[in-house]
């Protein structure tokens, strides 16, 4: 028992002294129906892991959209430098995303075809981080979708983020 009481202080400690952002992408959400919402989680100076979840409410029939409709993105981050407000960082992270894809069919006519799938990219952006705690960082990439043939092949992760270091 008194182990397990240890490893919890331990686990619980540790916490209390990591680095956490919260942010909102307001590209996407000022030039797009879209929100897509990060939690990042520090490991050390350099390096951190997060969680990005994307939604599209943007209609099927807009010029410019996202071709997924949703997107949960795990993803892990090295910096460049160590630099307390200005960083750069390149990420690695896997894309669970899902639409629709518009598909042709006889006549001239089409239907959407409803996927899910997996993509693993990579990412490069740069971060401001003030004194204060704002956050405010700028990033662009790729990713391959890699199982469903009925998804797009490529899946983009761009976006101007803003929010709050804890």
């Amino acid at each position: 028992m008194k182990k397990l009481m240890f490893a919890a202080v331990l686990f619980m400690s540790s916490l209390g002294y990591a680095q956490q952002e919260v942010k909102i992408d307001i590209a996407d959400a000022l030039i797009m129906k879209t929100i897509d919402v990060s939690y990042e989680y520090y490991i050390s100076d350099q390096s951190s892991v997060g969680l990005s979840a994307l939604f599209n409410f943007e209609k099927k029939s807009a010029d410019f959209r996202y071709n997924e409709n949703s997107m949960i993105s795990p993803y892990f981050r090295h910096y460049f430098t160590t630099n307390r407000n200005w960083n750069h960082f390149g990420e690695i992270f896997l894309g669970i995303n899902s639409g629709e894809r518009k598909v042709e069919i006889a006549g001239g006519n089409h239907v959407y075809t409803k996927y899910t799938d997996a993509a693993l990219g990579v990412v490069v952006g740069t971060k401001y981080i003030s004194n204060g705690g704002f956050v405010v960082g700028a990033y662009a990439g790729l990713g391959r979708n890699m199982f469903s043939s009925n998804s797009y092949a490529i899946v983009p992760r761009a976006g101007v983020n803003v929010g709050y270091r804890f």
